[in-house]
């Protein structure tokens, strides 16, 4: 999304870290952020219902983060292009799970852009794209490092955000708790 233009705020990262601070993780490397994530906890239900990125957060400020829930959403994760292919977004997520598991919360679940569909989009739906993305013909960085990092593909999201490289589609992803008691 920086490469749109869209960073968070001063005051969005403020009320992230006054709402649930122990969801926001953040990378450095010699005294300088390469990577972070935000995230909150919500119930969502029923449990594979189609959101947006804003009915999941409750706008950019989490006003949905509900402690009672048993779900860790993944607002987002981003690394610096300088640092990417380093493992500093795959520590974010193993950091994400830590805390899953720590709170004993069910699953982490996200929207994930298909930051390539747009160069695809006049010739299969997003739910092919997916396909080939899984059978290895199409090359989709996000949704590759996903499936790579545990989580698996649920369905598409139509006009999960505004996203010009995705046309608005995210994919519903989802890591389950191996060690959750109910």
């Amino acid at each position: 999304m920086a490469a749109e233009g869209v960073y968070w705020k001063p005051y969005q990262l403020e009320s992230h870290m006054r709402v649930f601070p122990e969801g926001q993780f953040c990378a450095e490397y010699k005294g300088q952020i390469i990577g972070s994530c935000s995230s909150l906890i919500i119930k969502m239900e029923p449990e594979y219902k189609e959101h947006t990125w804003g009915e999941a957060c409750g706008t950019s400020l989490f006003n949905n983060h509900n402690p009672n829930g048993d779900t860790l959403y993944g607002a987002d994760v981003s690394t610096h292009p300088d640092f990417r292919r380093l493992g500093v977004a795959t520590k974010l997520y193993n950091a994400r799970r830590d805390l899953a598991i720590k709170l004993n919360l069910r699953r982490i679940i996200a929207g994930g852009r298909l930051i390539n569909y747009c160069n695809y989009a006049d010739k299969i739906t997003p739910e092919e794209y997916v396909r080939k993305v899984k059978r290895n013909e199409i090359k989709e960085p996000v949704l590759c490092f996903q499936l790579r990092n545990g989580f698996r593909f649920i369905k598409i999201l139509p006009n999960y955000m505004k996203d010009p490289r995705s046309l608005n589609y995210a994919t519903f992803i989802e890591w389950k708790n191996p060690s959750f008691i109910e």
